[in-house]
């Protein structure tokens, strides 16, 4: 039977149509998925086509990936500064003593420490150096310097210190230093005038002290250098502060005096303590000596972070 020629027709022309239809809606589909696509499972994901949406880029690392060798950081001519060997030790025993020993540390690169223990005729030396890497675990919030400066805070505050900005040490008040008879003082008063003055002494007869006791010439009182104190410290890495403690006194036992300088460099916090124990009762380490010592010390390791 003879089809139709219309029928014919029809036919050829849904052939050429169809074609087209499909790259249509195939255009269509490519159009579609610039704005909206899916994941390997199927689940639809939505995009920003103007990026509004891009996350903050995470802060850099800090600048130090690993700590010094505690026990090598300070030179032997500083340690024997610090740490004067007894005439009695040996060659082997000197070395031994400046070798220091290690703090037991379960990661090297994050926490180390070393110390140093010198026994002399005058007392007991104690020196320790301890350095701690700071990592924050997300920065994306805060960098690793951020975080350590976060940890050298709270060690500020907890040594009771002001922050932020540095102090200026501690002078010897105006107060302290008597007027001169007549003078008027810082604080308004005058110091009194002396009254009569007494009858010059017979030859060869004792001075009399105004308490009445007999003394064989005048007393004097040594002048003590003054305390200089805890306190914010400039010029020492990123930041630095010094404690300085001053054990109780007794009747049998000296004072001992601990000084601690904590600064922050980068991402990285230096602690280093200095103790001096003197086996005299009644003995006061000096203040300014003794910091001035520490600060040294706690100097050269931070030019060695520069390095």
């Amino acid at each position: 039977m003879d089809v139709p020629v219309d029928v014919e027709r029809r036919k050829a022309v849904r052939r050429r149509v169809l074609p087209g239809v499909a790259m249509l809606t195939a255009l269509v589909a490519g159009a579609t998925g610039l704005t909206g696509c899916t994941d390997g499972n199927g689940i639809g994901v939505t995009g920003d086509a103007k990026g509004g949406g891009s996350t903050a880029t995470p802060a850099q690392p800090g600048k130090y990936r690993s700590l010094p060798e505690p026990c090598k950081a300070a030179d032997g001519k500083r340690l024997r500064a610090m740490l004067p060997a007894a005439d009695s030790l040996t060659t082997e025993e000197r070395d031994r003593l400046y070798a220091g020993t290690a703090d037991a540390s379960f990661d090297g690169d994050r926490r180390v420490g070393c110390r140093w223990n010198a026994q002399v005729p005058e007392g007991t030396l104690l020196l320790s150096v301890r350095f701690e890497r700071v990592v924050s675990y997300d920065r994306a919030a805060m960098s690793d310097d951020d975080k350590a400066r976060q940890v050298y805070v709270s060690r500020l505050t907890a040594a009771h210190l002001p922050f932020p900005g540095p102090t200026a040490s501690p002078t010897p008040s105006a107060a302290s230093t008597p007027a001169a008879p007549g003078t008027p003082n810082p604080g308004g008063s005058t110091a009194p005038s002396p009254g009569p003055s007494a009858p010059p002494a017979p030859a060869g007869s004792p001075a009399t002290s105004p308490s009445g006791s007999a003394t064989g010439s005048p007393s004097t009182s040594p002048t003590s250098p003054p305390e200089l104190g805890s306190r914010v410290l400039e010029g020492l890495g990123n930041e630095a502060y010094i404690e300085d403690k001053l054990s109780a006194a007794g009747a049998t036992a000296a004072q001992a005096r601990t000084v601690r300088i904590v600064f922050r460099t980068s991402n990285v916090l230096v602690t280093v303590e200095y103790s001096v124990q003197p086996s005299a009762p009644g003995t006061v380490p000096p203040s300014g000596e003794t910091q001035d010592k520490t600060r040294q010390l706690a100097q050269a390791l931070a030019e060695r972070f520069n390095e």
